[in-house]
């Protein structure tokens, strides 16, 4: 009964180079072109065969359960199908196959910025972020107070984002996340990019939404003392696949074993 996320056998098969399309407008540039002798505006570049062809697993065969109010980290090597994978459970994309299960309401970040609009200022982001994960405005002006000062940009609260530094939109952005009431936090990476002093908040303030509010938190990060800090489990995949799910410093034992490796 405790489950919030789990998923069953999924896998997320991509192709190697560029997928074919078209559209009415290109159709037609290419046959007018082709009728009046030209080359074809539309043509692919011709690679001379460097990459490859086919498809392959971004994740492949993917069994995986969480439970309300845990911490978990998801590590590994670049392109092991950390990204894919919070997409997937953020409903950005769908799986090629299998069946993910999810309860309850989720609050992603996996890039610096996701959610917001550039031309609108941080407190109408404010707004429009917390009515993209389905709040009221009135719920939204009970912690709005909370979510400025924990940001730290107050200043330039009526400044449209555009004119944040990466920084200042990491701020922002967590302090909206963390603040409005989901019941699972994604994040993918982002916290690297605040200063020290933010990230030591930012992870205070994740510890105590898992110890006091009992949502649950999935965290990828390359920095172990990060992971070490907030997770209560791990999981390590490697192309594709979980090859460690347990405690978090056996995890972390399995992941730079595979990254000298590889």
């Amino acid at each position: 009964m405790n489950i919030v996320i789990k998923m069953v056998d999924v896998s997320k098969k991509y192709n190697y180079g560029v997928t074919d399309y078209s559209t009415i407008s290109s159709d037609f540039q290419s046959w007018w072109a082709r009728k009046r002798g030209k080359p074809d505006p539309n043509i692919k570049i011709d690679n001379k065969g460097r990459g490859k062809s086919g498809s392959f697993y971004a994740l492949h065969n993917v069994k995986l359960e969480v439970d309300k109010g845990e911490a978990l980290g998801i590590i590994g090597v670049n392109g092991s199908g950390k990204s894919t994978m919070l997409k997937l459970l953020s409903r950005i994309t769908a799986p090629s196959k299998g069946d993910i299960y999810i309860k309850g309401r989720i609050a992603s970040m996996l890039e610096v910025g996701t959610g917001f609009h550039p031309e609108l200022t941080g407190l109408e982001n404010i707004y429009l972020n917390g009515s993209i994960l389905g709040m009221r405005r009135d719920e939204i002006n009970k912690k709005l107070d909370s979510i400025i000062r924990f940001s730290e940009i107050e200043e330039f609260i009526d400044t449209p984002v555009k004119r944040y530094s990466s920084g200042m939109y990491v701020k922002l952005a967590f302090s909206v996340a963390s603040h409005l009431d989901s019941d699972i936090l994604i994040l993918d990476e982002v916290l690297a990019v605040g200063d020290t002093g933010f990230q030591d908040k930012c992870i205070h303030k994740m510890n105590d939404i898992v110890r006091n509010e009992e949502r649950t938190i999935l965290v990828v990060s390359h920095n172990m003392t990060s992971i070490r800090q907030m997770c209560t489990r791990c999981i390590v995949l490697d192309r594709g696949q979980i090859v460690f799910n347990g405690d978090v410093e056996s995890a972390i034992v399995c992941y730079l074993n595979s990254s000298s490796a590889s």
